[in-house]
């Protein structure tokens, strides 16, 4: 098959959606299939074999310079004009005017492929991919509805700032703003012709959410690459670690804020978050107002064997999350054999398994309940043992980029026959 891949953003290091790129494209060419990924910024990584076409944006939230306003020089065509006047009404484009500009640049190449398959990018455009004489299929991790739900329990309607009269802020009507996109979500997504999901939990909130008739939805496993191997070196005692986007609600990290201040009255640990923090943002204060500056370090940056390496030192790692359509991290961390405290959330308990060797289970948002759990699993390092080797093996039996690539290219040439089938 000739495959052209989307993903209107694709951040190699943070998040799932740049590494599902680079591991699937790998395996789809390894298999002998042709993959051609198109994308805007930020750029995924690719492996050899796998070709990248950039479709820029005006790159509207790079790092460092976020919300930017471009000099009248970078703009090239009325969708440029259009994703930075819908930023500056505090919704997010991208996802739109992504889909506008990789239309125009199929519209061309046409006859180099025979299948368009989209990373979760669902905007309506993309269905005009069918019209150019290309069938289409879409990847959907969860659906985003999920994370505004959560992130709107979180805002408030209004603040007071210390020593001053109330001061109306309206966060809510911001999220829904932010979220606007969501709209166009909900219109594409049950007009595709098949989706993937990578749990039967996503499945079911993608049914609910988005309407998408259920005979239309693949399940298929994420899977973890070989790098992440159990550690050669000592743990470090006492070291806790996460995986998470620091300031966003649905990662539960306020949660493991909590519970750590509660720990660390008795026992000498420190916590490693693996992200790069908002500059006071609620992670920084939170963990300022617990008074806990001192045992909290963050990393982000990492190479694969860095990240790797620092998952292999931890005495045990915490996947707090009040969310998940699938949680990467977390089956990564258990081919590490690093022992796991984790939330009841979304996919993740598919992840660890129903038999609980592979983790302890906790209901997402119970502080009580999470500083317990990591305090019993400190306290037993056999346990521990046997969790990280159960681990281990659960992944080596369920969770191989080969396997999610044989899959997934099985889903695409039977979506091309379908195609085929109608158009004859």
């Amino acid at each position: 098959m000739r495959i052209a891949m989307l993903s209107y953003r694709s951040k190699p290091h943070v998040g799932g959606q740049g590494i599902y790129i680079r591991r699937l494209t790998r395996e789809l060419v390894a298999l002998g299939h042709t993959v051609e990924v198109f994308s805007g910024q930020p750029y995924p990584e690719l492996d050899e074999g796998v070709t990248l076409t950039k479709v820029p944006s005006l790159d509207l939230y790079r790092p460092g310079d976020e919300f930017r306003n471009p000099r009248p020089s970078e703009y090239r065509d009325l969708i440029d004009v259009e994703e930075w006047l819908t930023m500056r009404s505090g919704a997010f484009p991208e996802p739109m005017t992504f889909s506008k500009r990789v239309v125009k640049v199929l519209k061309r190449r046409v006859d180099d492929f025979d299948i368009v398959f989209d990373n979760q990018t669902l905007a309506t455009p993309l269905l005009g991919v069918e019209d150019l004489g290309l069938p289409l299929a879409a990847t959907i991790h969860h659906p985003i509805t999920m994370d505004r739900r959560i992130e709107l329990a979180a805002a408030v309607w209004a603040k007071r700032k210390a020593g001053s009269k109330w001061r109306f802020e309206l966060p809510k009507i911001g999220v829904w703003r932010w979220y606007s996109f969501l709209t166009e979500q909900k219109r594409t997504a049950p007009r595709l012709r098949r989706v993937v999901v990578p749990s039967e939990s996503s499945k079911r909130d993608v049914v609910r959410e988005f309407g998408v008739d259920p005979a239309r939805i693949e399940t298929i496993l994420l899977g973890v690459d070989d790098r992440f191997v159990p550690p050669t070196e000592p743990r470090v005692p006492g070291r806790i670690l996460a995986m998470a986007s620091a300031d966003a609600p649905l990662k539960g990290i306020s949660v493991l804020l909590e519970a750590f201040a509660k720990l660390v009255v008795e026992r000498d640990l420190e916590l490693v978050l693996v992200t790069k923090p908002k500059a006071g943002g609620v992670t920084e204060k939170l963990i300022d107002r617990l008074g806990i500056v001192d045992r909290v370090s963050f990393a982000n940056g990492l190479t694969d064997d860095e990240l790797v390496a620092l998952m292999g030192s931890a005495e045990l790692a915490c996947v707090p999350s009040l969310y998940e359509g699938f949680s990467l991290p977390t089956a990564e961390l258990m081919a590490c054999e690093t022992p796991l405290v984790v939330s009841r959330a979304g996919a993740i308990p598919e992840v660890v398994g129903p038999d609980g060797l592979c983790a302890d289970v906790v209901e997402p948002g119970d502080v009580g309940a999470l500083t317990s759990a990591v305090a019993a699993l400190l306290d037993d390092p056999a346990r521990r043992a046997e969790m990280g080797a159960a681990g281990r093996r659960r992944v080596k039996e369920l969770f191989s980029w080969t396997a999610v690539a044989a899959s997934t290219a099985a889903v695409l040439e039977d979506v091309i026959a379908e195609y085929k089938a109608e158009k004859a």
